[in-house]
């Protein structure tokens, strides 16, 4: 499979070629199968942890409600990159129309945040279950929950909508062809004839206020946790909630790297290749949708019962 070459075209343009790898092209063959497989197992690991939420009644309870939309989050983002990323590699299909494409650069930029702001509900969660377990029912409540998603939604939405919308009133009049397998923003924009420095500025803004601001905000509560971790005295529950809670922080460490695709964006472009940006890019909306079930719900032993009773009950 050979690159597009840039193309320039004299009037308005109507959609857009894809162009994964420029300089890498080769990366396309050996990354389909493993991008296929993770694709599959993050489908069908949060597609599993919903159905068992959903089912099991006695998991209608405050945290797995979170450990749903988290699922939930993970499935929209996943479907709205991963398959076009496939067609690419599997049948070289590059075009992708204007509205789609900002359609994907929306969901993208508003769904990712969303997660992080999840992690940080949840660290909330275990924070008040571990710190102050006797106050928990009396916090973490369905009313609680509630709140959360409509802040999650909220927040979110009203901060991150202008990035899509501001960069599909540019105008589109000079080259056509995006140096990436998504729609990204940053990519999409430096097509334009026009001035892109407030889109530019205000997403940079946006990424590092909300991504950075959860990120600080998830690591006290998780060093309070460690705090009240070590003063358990209970035999063997100290390393149990250290196994839980780390691999917990493990998996938010790795989710937020989606901060180092900016860094690398914007401040390493003559250090590395510009695919290895393009490449966290992919990877970063398909690993941690496969991990999370894995680490939230797999790793619970409520949610391991439930699906062997589903299991069971239809065997």
């Amino acid at each position: 499979m050979q690159p597009y070459a840039n193309t320039s075209l004299s009037i308005g343009i109507s959609d857009f070629l894809l162009n994964c790898f420029v300089r890498s092209p080769s990366w396309q063959r050996w990354l389909s199968l493993p991008l296929s497989f993770l694709f599959l197992l993050a489908m069908g690991a949060n597609a599993t942890l919903l159905i068992t939420i959903w089912l099991e009644a006695s998991l209608h309870e405050p945290m797995y409600y979170l450990l749903s939309l988290l699922s939930l989050l993970d499935i929209v983002l996943c479907l709205t990159v991963i398959p076009k990323v496939l067609v690419i590699f599997w049948f070289d299909l590059r075009p992708i129309s204007f509205s789609a494409c900002f359609f994907q650069m929306f969901i993208m930029n508003n769904f990712l945040p969303m997660e992080s702001c999840t992690f940080l509900v949840m660290a909330y969660d275990r924070y008040v279950a571990i710190c102050k377990p006797l106050r928990y029912p009396s916090i973490i409540t369905d009313q609680f929950v509630v709140k959360a998603i409509v802040f999650i939604l909220t927040r979110n939405t009203f901060l991150t909508a202008p990035i899509p919308i501001l960069s599909a009133q540019l105008h589109y009049c000079g080259k056509n062809i995006i140096e990436n397998c998504i729609c990204a923003n940053l990519s999409v924009s430096k097509l334009s004839c026009d001035n892109v420095a407030l889109n530019r500025i205000y997403q940079l803004i946006v990424a590092w206020t909300l991504l950075g601001s959860d990120l600080i905000l998830i690591f006290l509560s998780y060093t309070f946790i460690l705090r009240a971790v070590l003063r358990l005295k209970a035999k063997g529950a100290a390393a149990k909630a250290l196994s839980t809670c780390g691999s917990h922080f493990i998996l938010i460490l790795f989710f937020s790297t989606i901060l180092l695709v900016f860094v690398f964006t914007h401040m390493a472009k003559r250090k590395v290749s510009p695919d290895i940006p393009v490449l966290l890019n992919v990877l970063h909306h398909v690993i941690p949708a496969a991990l999370n079930p894995i680490v939230y719900g797999v790793r619970t032993q409520e949610i391991k019962q439930g699906i062997w009773k589903l299991l069971r009950r239809n065997g």
